[in-house]
């Protein structure tokens, strides 16, 4: 199974169909995925709706970027201090 086949508002609709009663080994035969990947999805996404998994997504991607930014400071940080730090 290629990894990204299923959308986020697809893996909602499949923990909830869990949720409601059906076995595990009946949603991954009717899906085509594995138990693994079911219980995986069911630690990241339990309990959540579409709008939060929406809103935890952009969060993601916030603090994704946020880090790059500290990263580059850092590496400009560094770099002014090796060159202040030459005897001129």
């Amino acid at each position: 199974m290629k990894a990204g086949q299923y959308t986020e508002e697809q893996i909602i609709a499949v923990l909830k169909e869990g949720e409601a009663g059906a076995r595990v080994a009946d949603l991954c035969r009717k899906y085509g995925m594995s138990d693994a990947t079911y219980y995986n999805w069911k630690a990241k996404y339990s309990g959540m709706s579409v709008s939060d998994l929406k809103r935890l997504k952009a969060l993601e991607a916030e603090n994704r970027r946020l880090k790059q930014i500290v990263a580059d400071q850092a590496l400009d940080n560094l770099a002014l201090k090796e060159l202040l730090s030459k005897n001129f």
